[in-house]
């Protein structure tokens, strides 16, 4: 039974002094800041008044076709999501989508984005939804809204809150569950009537709305897609196509339909499948004459996990694929017509057959879609597809936009600041949760990053086994004499244990004077977002055996690098930043190997310098990093295949802009980073242990 103590405020103290910290050097911890809402800087058109000529706009499925008011309506889409894309870059990269000859925009909603905390709803800034449809509007594409709850997208959890985990007793995720139905509904109530003006019917750009997100690869619950087709309707209303999306095999269209004449069953297959079996398959799975063809992912590229190579897919073959629907006035979605980035902590992960089998994915969503991550649209993949689209699309000629300029800034030096033990000595004791057992991450209630795990033992002259049967997803092991160290703050790395590669651990003998001190660093690489392991706690979720017998006794030390846009509340004075750490010597020593800040910064003179650069983290090793306010990702170069991170020009300023790391394992032997001016995907082997897909 954990003993949990939490103070009335709610505000960690290890956050808030870490926050000054951050704030000192000219950066805080959330991964979104409040970016400013588009709305506040741009002139948005509200949706159009219902009239009586609105009352007779409708977009609608007759004679196995979209209709768009009296004429019949191809759709040549893509998926754009708004959550992956700075707001300032969300015109230009609509724009670039457009330019294509694109005529719609699919997006994801993904719930943990809007809601952080229950209740605590967040509709500003990158999550600002409302906007990015209304900006869809004004460049004149519909809009195909995926609502979820659930949306896989390589996203975390599937999109699902990470709160969710800690409900007890434990909910059952995509079923008709009444405990997780009412969660969703309380989540719809909040989402549905912001959607409902900017519905096509009502004068907006959302022709259609989908449920869930591939249900026939996962489950067969049939009361659950009524349930959640009830809730859609009754806040939508009967004038909106509802629809689900499941790959093109009877056995996932069976289990993946909602029973209901009117919820369209769309379809989703591999790039270069023979289109037309699948789409009279389709047909079987929808009313008479409500089946028009619909390809509502056609893969423009593919996902990669760390450790694999990045993935490539050839330009003349995906653009004779897409040919291959168009030409008989089928429909097809690209995905991803922009993939975008994978800010934060958000990034999901896939498993093999067994949970253990862990991939988690990059931090870069580029996809090698036809508009890259960066909005570069000089290459062969952009023109291949724009050739064959333009043959089809009905759209007016837009003139394709120039790509936007990169610049390399220069070699950073970088700094030791804060160390790990530093970071643990600062948590207020009412912080800190003591349990006899370990406890998950999402029941400590940290749902993203870092939990340190605490314990003590003996040491035996020949040395300890330490084994920990099931952790998610990494765990670096340290011991120290405390009695001893406490001034120096001195951790001894001894080794790491992975969810992928689970081996015990070797203890050697330490001359503690008394008992030893045990400290686990457990990271939360990204949830599960595809498959039957969605239910995916982090942390140390096993007992944890020292020589084959149960260690007891632990504390739960958060490391408060906090998910979501949350716009922390302090005050600070420049010197309570400054730490003993601060300027430490890093040696190579094996036992110096300790997780730490890091800080540095580069200076741009004026805003007509102002450009997207990349971070270069070749030479370091693993960790995440946050410039000016924002966490722009999670780093491994030493894993690859990505070795760079984005850094959009609206996160940069004229004067000084901070740069601070979380270095896990071993910083750069010079302490550089560099930015750059190109993307690579050239870091790591061809294979290493991360598993592939």
């Amino acid at each position: 039974m954990a003993k949990i103590s939490r103070p009335s405020t709610g505000r960690h103290h290890l956050a808030f002094v870490l926050l000054l910290f951050l704030v000192a050097v000219g950066i805080c911890v959330p991964v979104f800041a409040l970016l400013p809402s588009l709305s506040s800087h741009q002139s948005l058109p509200p949706a159009l008044p219902r009239d009586e000529k609105m009352m007779s706009r409708k977009f609608y499925i007759k004679d196995d076709m979209f209709w768009k008011g009296e004429n019949p309506f191809q759709i040549i889409g893509g998926d754009l999501h708004y959550f992956r894309v700075l707001p300032e870059y969300w015109e230009d990269r609509l724009m670039r989508a457009k330019a294509l000859g694109l005529n719609t925009i699919q997006t994801y909603v993904p719930w943990n984005l809007h809601e952080p905390k229950p209740g605590k709803m967040v509709f500003q800034g990158i999550a600002d939804l409302v906007s990015f449809i209304k900006l869809c509007q004004k460049l004149d594409l519909l809009v195909m809204l995926r609502a979820g709850p659930y949306i896989c997208g390589e996203w975390d959890l599937g999109g699902f809150p990470a709160w969710l985990l800690a409900v007890k007793p434990p909910l059952k995720l995509r079923a008709a569950d009444p405990a997780y139905l009412k969660l969703v509904e309380r989540w719809w109530n909040v989402l549905l009537p912001k959607i409902f003006p900017l519905l096509y019917s009502n004068g907006g750009p959302v022709i259609m709305v989908q449920i869930e997100n591939e249900y026939g690869s996962y489950g067969n619950d049939k009361a659950y897609l009524r349930n959640l087709v009830t809730m859609a309707t009754g806040h939508l209303g009967n004038d909106i196509i509802l629809y689900t999306t499941d790959g093109g095999t009877r056995e996932t269209l069976e289990k993946g339909n909602a029973p209901l004449y009117d919820v369209y069953s769309a379809v989703d297959f591999s790039t270069g499948d023979d289109p037309w079996p699948i789409f009279e398959l389709q047909k079987k799975f929808n009313a008479p004459g409500r089946s028009p063809p619909l390809s509502s992912e056609f893969y423009t590229g593919w996902l990669t996990h760390w450790g694999e190579k990045i993935a490539k897919t050839d330009a003349e073959f995906t653009a004779a694929s897409l040919e291959k629907i168009l030409s008989r006035n089928g429909s097809a979605v690209l995905y991803m017509v922009h993939g975008g980035t994978n800010f934060g902590f958000y990034s999901g992960a896939n498993t093999g057959s067994e949970e253990f089998d862990y991939k988690p994915d990059l931090t870069s969503y580029d996809y090698d879609a036809p508009i890259k991550e960066s909005g570069e649209i000089d290459n062969p993949k952009f023109k291949a597809l724009q050739r064959v689209i333009k043959k089809y699309s009905a759209a007016p000629h837009t003139t394709t936009p120039s790509n936007t300029k990169r610049k390399a800034y220069g070699p950073i030096k970088m700094q030791r600041k804060i160390s790990l033990f530093d970071l643990m000595s600062m948590t207020d004791p009412v912080d800190v949760i003591t349990s006899t057992n370990p406890i998950s991450m999402e029941s400590a209630g940290q749902m993203f990053g870092f939990l340190v795990y605490e314990s003590s033992y003996i040491s035996k002259k020949s040395g300890n086994i330490l084994r920990i049967p099931k952790v998610h997803d990494r765990a670096q092991v340290f011991v120290s004499c405390l009695s001893q160290d406490v001034d120096g703050g001195v951790l001894r790395y001894i080794g790491t244990t992975e969810r992928w590669n689970n081996q015990p651990v070797s203890i050697p003998t330490t001359e503690c004077a008394s008992n030893t001190s045990l400290f686990i660093l457990v990271e939360n690489m990204g949830r599960v977002n595809y498959g039957p392991y969605i239910f995916d706690e982090k942390g140390i979720l096993s007992p944890v055996y020292l020589d084959g017998e149960i260690l007891h006794g632990w504390k739960m030390i958060p490391i408060p690098f906090h998910n979501l846009n949350q716009m922390p509340h302090f005050s600070f004075k420049m010197q309570h930043a400054k730490k003993s750490s601060e300027n430490l010597e890093v040696t190579n020593d094996v036992g110096q190997k300790e997780p730490a800040l890091f800080a540095g910064e580069f200076s741009i003179n004026s805003v007509e310098e102002i450009k997207d650069t990349y971070l270069s983290f070749n030479g370091w090793g693993k960790g995440v990093a946050f410039v000016n306010k924002f966490n722009i990702g999670r780093y491994w170069p030493s894993v690859g295949p990505q070795c760079n991170l984005y850094v959009p020009a609206p996160l940069l300023k004229p004067g000084r802009n901070s740069v601070v790391i979380f270095e896990l394992e071993s910083p750069h032997v010079d302490l550089l980073l560099r930015s750059v001016d190109q993307e690579d995907f050239t870091c790591g082997s061809n294979y290493s242990k991360v598993n592939q897909l």
